[in-house]
């Protein structure tokens, strides 16, 4: 008998956090460092897009999704431009190959030293990874004018600091209790136990890793798995595929992470929603530390820049009908299989973040898991309810799917 199931929409930080106006969200990104970029008045410096007097291109973010605007834009100036956000230029990179170039144990609870007190799972969850991503998007109104940072603005500090504070504070408890159960003989094997097997980290070298692993697992994971979940549901004869290869490999076994690297075609599913569904449409800003040459244009050292991911996955040169989901792209031998950073969803090079294997393994697996257990199929008129929230990937409405158990013998 089919059961319809309402998955609320997953991933409540990105979520929470879009709840800022897109012409905020845009700006935060492109602003966030309040420097002014370098003035490159040179013939070589990559095409601008025409904008207002003192505001730039600002009004024309301000539709709630920035990284559909870039991306379109691309299609006028190409891969490589320059908007004014403000003061400020910052140069937007739309293409892969220009971007890459530029570019265990379950916890219910912990006490924290700083908050004088036991805080539970949701509030570990709260303060290392809801505030953290509500703070991204934080505005400061003095990085669209430069010339007026000398004006105080105490409020937006101190909550960027007190979101700081609280993030170390849980990272370092946690990183602490793990210490003493080593210490009594009690943990299990995790990833933080190799970092601290190592001992040649820093302390905040390991809370920073660690805290990587607790973003990826807990967002990008969420909305990455939900989002194929729908893609599955909505094409059945990808969905047969994949059952296929699961019964060809696992036969009667529950699906583990040791049969990961034996699922080809699962590991395809996984990367075209990351590619279709990047978790984070933009990267937040970075500089340019040195005089360089991207795609053929001069960036001088100072340069602020933003990657669009969302244009970079959605790029028709490099990638065939990308508006359609086929896994099937992985397949064609176009990817090395070392490369775990096809869609740069994770980073790439010495950006790569380090919680990317835990959050593709935990994902492939809760894949695997449910269309080994059920068959998917879309509640009726939702196969075009692909809309997101804002500046995230976060589904506008919630997944309603059929699910008939598949009776394993």
């Amino acid at each position: 008998m089919e059961s319809l199931v309402a998955a609320l929409p997953l991933g409540g930080a990105a979520a929470a956090a879009a709840a800022v106006g897109g012409l905020l969200a845009a700006a935060a990104l492109a602003g966030r460092a309040g420097l002014v970029g370098p003035k490159n008045n040179g013939s070589n410096a990559p095409p601008a897009v025409p904008g207002l007097p003192l505001i730039g291109n600002l009004l024309q973010l301000k539709e709630k999704k920035p990284h559909q605007t870039f991306t379109k834009w691309a299609e006028t100036y190409g891969p490589i431009y320059t908007i004014k956000t403000g003061a400020s230029s910052v140069v937007v990179l739309n293409s892969t190959q220009v971007a890459k170039e530029a570019l265990g144990e379950d916890v219910s609870s912990v006490y924290v030293e700083e908050f004088g007190k036991v805080i539970s799972k949701e509030e570990i969850y709260q303060a290392t990874v809801v505030d953290m991503m509500m703070c991204a998007i934080e505005v400061d109104w003095r990085d669209f004018f430069p010339y007026l940072s000398w004006v105080p603005n105490r409020s937006f500090e101190t909550r960027v600091l007190t979101t700081e504070g609280r993030r170390t504070a849980v990272m370092r408890a946690l990183i602490d209790q793990q210490r003493k159960r080593i210490a009594r003989g009690e943990a299990r094997i995790s990833y933080l136990d190799f970092l601290l097997a190592e001992n040649t980290l820093t302390d905040e070298q390991l809370l920073m890793l660690v805290w990587e692993a607790v973003i990826e697992a807990a967002d990008t994971t969420l909305v990455t798995t939900e989002w194929a979940m729908f893609e599955i549901a909505k094409h059945p004869e990808k969905q047969d595929r994949l059952y296929q290869e699961i019964q060809e490999v696992c036969s009667n076994e529950i699906v583990t992470e040791d049969h990961l690297p034996r699922l080809p075609y699962l590991n395809a599913v996984f990367h075209e929603t990351l590619r279709r569904h990047s978790p984070v449409p933009l990267v937040p800003p970075r500089f340019v530390h040195e005089n360089t040459n991207l795609a053929s244009y001069d960036i001088p050292a100072g340069t602020e820049m933003i990657i669009n991911l969302f244009g970079c996955n959605m790029n028709k040169r490099d990638w065939d009908e990308p508006e359609e989901w086929k896994p099937e792209r992985f397949l064609d031998g176009r990817f090395e299989s070392a490369d775990m950073y096809k869609t740069m969803a994770f980073g790439a090079g010495r950006r790569a973040c380090a919680g990317s294997m835990q959050a593709m393994n935990i994902s492939c697996t809760a894949i695997a898991r449910f269309v080994q257990e059920f068959t998917w199929r879309l509640k009726e008129g939702d196969e075009e309810k692909a809309d997101t929230i804002q500046l995230t990937t976060n589904r506008l409405y919630p997944l309603y799917v059929y699910l008939t158990p598949r009776g394993r013998k």
